[in-house]
């Protein structure tokens, strides 16, 4: 980027991270976006925010789409601009506002992919059965998936919990979700069970100078780290016969799935998920619907 669009874009990053308390994964996120939109401006002759126009984003956009990128990326896409845009008015970086003009495609919202109950139990059973070959590292990975199925958290906030997080008294767990908003969410008896072998067996094998306070931890004692908890997630669900892959966002998705079709209310899925609005969680509930029409088709003679 050139120094105009790098100033800026560098100095909308630190407002992200600062004043919005946005995850470094979504500081990320706009800052690819920008840096794409920035490249593309650039090649349009646009030397910097100031000079940006409606016409050159828009320009941007017919280019997301001409490269094939889904309709949900292009949606993202224009939402960094608009925030961006913005942005740059009110910080006195740009008289006029381009964005405030652009529209972008409506991303489809697609159903999200969740695992059976049967297929749930099959892959904790298979995790729970290879602890004895595994040793801390299968304590570590059993617990991993217990409490993102348990809980419905975040792969992020997962490997951001400390021990201390942790209440197993109540059996809650303290999260720190988006927006760094606090949020307390409850596991079950076979998360408390696998929580506990983790922190009198598994964990002091691994601990080391450099764990501090991670509850869950790698190899080499440091904070798991989320790649490495995906990771877990596929491998595992590869040994479980006809489960789709699916990564820590479908355990996720899972999660939440199972406690609506098990009569727990949009609000409380609301609480536990995290979600800041509750048409968010209400997707889930078009899941239950899709479950409920399949099996309807599959069993009723005259569907």
């Amino acid at each position: 980027m050139g120094a105009a669009w790098d100033d800026a874009v560098e100095a909308f990053a630190e407002h992200l991270r600062h004043e919005r308390n946005l995850s470094e994964h979504s500081v990320r996120g706009y800052r690819t976006d920008l840096s794409q939109l920035a490249e593309h401006a650039q090649a349009l002759g646009v030397e910097g925010p100031a000079d940006l126009t409606t016409r050159a984003l828009r320009s941007w956009l017919a280019n997301q789409q001409t490269l094939g990128r889904a309709r949900a990326t292009i949606a993202r896409r224009a939402t960094s601009a608009r925030t961006f845009t913005a942005w740059c008015v009110r910080t006195g970086r740009a008289s006029s506002d381009p964005g405030a003009l652009l529209a972008s495609p409506k991303a489809r919202r697609e159903l999200p992919a969740v695992l059976s109950e049967s297929e749930v139990r099959a892959l904790l059973d298979t995790t729970a059965e290879s602890v004895a070959d595994d040793g801390p590292v299968g304590l570590r990975d059993l617990l991993v998936l217990e409490l993102l199925y348990a809980t419905g958290v975040r792969v992020g906030e997962l490997c951001g919990l400390d021990v201390d997080d942790v209440d197993p008294g109540r059996r809650l767990v303290r999260v720190l979700g988006k927006g760094r908003k606090e949020r307390s969410v409850p596991y079950g008896v076979p998360a408390a069970h696998a929580l506990d072998a983790w922190l009198t067996t598994g964990r002091p094998a691994l601990a080391t100078s450099d764990s501090g306070p991670a509850l869950l931890l790698g190899l080499r004692g440091g904070r798991l780290d989320p790649r490495t908890a995906r990771k877990v997630v596929h491998d595992r669900l590869a040994a479980v016969d006809g489960a789709p892959d699916l990564g820590p966002h479908g355990l996720r998705h899972t999660a939440a799935t199972h406690l609506l079709e098990g009569g727990a209310d949009l609000r409380s899925v609301q609480e536990v998920l995290g979600h800041a609005s509750l048409g968010t969680t209400q997707i889930y509930t078009h899941v239950s619907n899709e479950r409920l029409r399949a099996a309807y088709r599959l069993a009723h003679p005259r569907a």
